[in-house]
């Protein structure tokens, strides 16, 4: 499952990010920022590790995980945070636990699409990747 969520991605879409945000406890002026970004998020791996780096114009953010094991991980949103990443039939699942707050992220592929939920409390968002192609080289 991993190898199919290996790549570029691009976000297309976003459902309830600024009320997960104000969940979260983001201020609102970094709420309203980082709705306007379409960030990409590239997933590697090399041996167990896992890699998932997510650029935007508001934030970068980078972890790497085995997976089943625990990390500590400092969120986009500034929270210092224990996580555990599993694999669970069609989904890479992260779970951040910090200050008595549980938020979990899944990530699957949907019709060739990237598909993250990321949930907290009650409140979940929905945003949508689509693969960005990879350049083939050219050998003149």
């Amino acid at each position: 499952m991993v190898d199919q969520l290996q790549g570029k991605w691009k976000s297309i879409s976003c459902e309830n990010f600024e009320e997960y945000m104000k969940e979260l406890g983001i201020g609102r002026a970094s709420r309203k920022l980082a709705c306007l970004a379409k960030p990409t998020v590239t997933i590697s791996t090399q041996e167990d590790w896992i890699t998932i780096k997510t650029k935007s114009i508001f934030k970068n953010n980078k972890i790497s995980f085995k997976l089943g094991e625990e990390f500590e991980e400092t969120t986009p949103g500034g929270h210092k945070t224990k996580s555990v990443v599993t694999l669970d039939n069609d989904s890479l699942i992260q779970v951040q636990d910090w200050d008595g707050k549980e938020n979990t992220i899944r990530r699957k592929l949907v019709d060739g699409k990237m598909v993250v939920e990321s949930a907290v409390n009650n409140v979940t968002c929905t945003r949508t990747y689509e693969r960005v192609p990879t350049n083939p080289v050219s050998n003149p």
